[in-house]
Formats: C-alpha cells, structure tokens, sequence
C-alpha cells in the first residue's frame, strides 16, 4: 500500500471525467483500493475519489465504520468502496451543510445536496452495491461522486457569506486537519 500525494483545487486533472472501470476483480484495482484507503485514513478523511489521486477511473471510497474527527457531530458512515456510481435523488428535499475537500484544504462552505438518495454500483469485486441514505451519509456520497464529474464543492456553493477558512468557522476542527 502507498500513502498517495492528494491534488489541489486548481490541478486541471480534478475537472476531467472519470472513465468507467472495465475489469473488477483484478490485482490492479484492489491495490488502487487500498492505497485509497491508506491514504484517505493519513488524511482523516471522510471519503476519496480516484481523481483526487490522479487516477482517472470512476471509483470512490467513504466511510470508516467509525466516527470521522473532521465531522465530529456527523453520525458514522459505513466504510464502502464504490465503483461506476450511479445516484438518483429521492425526493426534491435538499439539505443545507458544511462540506470541506481534501483537495480544497483550509477551506469549509455551506452546500447543498440532495436529502435522501439512491446510490447503485459495484464494490471492487464486482459485485452490485445498491443502498437507500440520507442525511450525511448521503452528503458524503454526492461529495465523492462529484470528484467523478470533476465537480469541487466550492462549485456548488450558492452563498458565499457561508463560505471561508477552517480556521474561523469550524476552528476545532482546524487543528485535525493541519495534522
């Protein structure tokens, strides 16, 4: 397993569209998996794109099983790999929360998502995922699938009076994310 370097806001290769994975159940994609994991748990993560890592292929992970220090208050979401995703809004409600990005450090936004979804695919080995969430699970979800369309969070912000730095509007969160 490999700790991978995580791209920034600006890196072109966060605004391309991921390409569909062809082959599961291969040695290739297991590793890129757990270097996934390996990288998103150095980072206190709450869930990572492919494309965060410069690989252009339609897989995110999310989820722990444990509580995330980045998201304190947030309930626990069950660790997951996602391959070739595929969400369908439940309802026209929408949740309004603060989001943050690995590859978007220092910063926190207000955001809308869809309240309750449907996210079907596959795990790495092929076989088919399909849930029903809501609330932060599902936040995490469309944060992830996002990175897949090359869409940052920053993009989806329609207020930005409730946009701005760790630091400042979630500052005892600021610390986690500096270590």
């Amino acid at each position: 397993m490999a700790i991978h370097t995580i791209l920034k806001m600006g890196d072109p290769r966060l605004l391309r569209t991921a390409q569909p994975v062809q082959s599961f159940d291969t040695p290739e994609l297991h590793q890129l998996v757990a270097d996934m994991e390996e990288t998103m748990a150095a980072a206190n993560g709450a869930g990572l794109a492919a494309p965060q890592i410069g690989v252009d292929l339609q897989v995110v992970i999310f989820g722990t099983g444990a509580p995330n220090p980045r998201y304190p208050d947030a309930p626990v979401v069950p660790r997951t790999v996602l391959i070739n995703p595929v969400i369908t809004p439940l309802g026209d409600e929408e949740d309004e929360g603060w989001e943050g990005c690995l590859s978007v450090p220092g910063l926190r936004a207000v955001v809308p998502r869809w309240r309750r979804i449907r996210y079907q695919g596959f795990a790495a080995d092929g076989s088919r995922v399909d849930r029903e969430v809501e609330g932060f699970h599902a936040r995490v979800v469309q944060h992830e699938c996002d990175h897949l369309m090359g869409t940052l969070y920053p993009m989806r912000v329609r207020d930005f009076t409730r946009f701005g730095f760790t630091e400042v509007v979630t500052p005892g969160v600021a610390e986690i994310e500096k270590n």
